[in-house]
């Protein structure tokens, strides 16, 4: 249960990239949350933001696993408020690849594996319809594609 996803963008790398790692613009496609890190392997990643209540909290953390400066980061992810037990196998790892192309930029996002962890299968099928039918959308958008 692996998510993988290949989107291309016509926009330069930098822009894609940035996309990816800003915070301002992670809130704008990530369900209003700021990715938050240094972005150095074994450092923390946070995606931050608000409750509708106005509270902020953590909404999905991880450890930067791999960093390549607008290449590709990956990281693994676990939801701290989904009341499951913050053990490795329930953390899932997220990877962004990019490639330069003659039309723009490739993105690859593979997300996984959902198999071992704890309602692999529910969230697996969350995420999919996630990025799917909201983040890549938007992601486009932010892009004027």
């Amino acid at each position: 249960m692996i998510i993988k996803e290949d989107v291309l963008f016509k926009a330069d790398i930098e822009q894609v990239w940035n996309l990816l790692i800003n915070p301002e613009m992670t809130k704008q496609y990530m369900f209003g949350c700021e990715v938050l890190s240094d972005w150095k392997v074994g450092s923390p990643v946070y995606w931050k933001g608000k409750t509708e209540d106005g509270e902020e909290i953590v909404y999905v953390k991880g450890t930067v696993l791999e960093f390549e400066e607008g290449k590709k980061v990956s990281s693994t992810t676990f939801d701290p408020n989904s009341g499951m037990k913050d053990v490795p196998e329930n953390y899932v790892v997220l990877t962004y690849d990019l490639k330069e192309e003659k039309e723009g930029t490739l993105l690859r996002i593979t997300q996984g594996d959902f198999s071992r962890a704890e309602e692999g299968e529910k969230r697996y099928l969350e995420s999919k319809s996630g990025w799917k039918e909201m983040v890549i959308p938007i992601m486009k958008k932010l892009l004027n594609e």
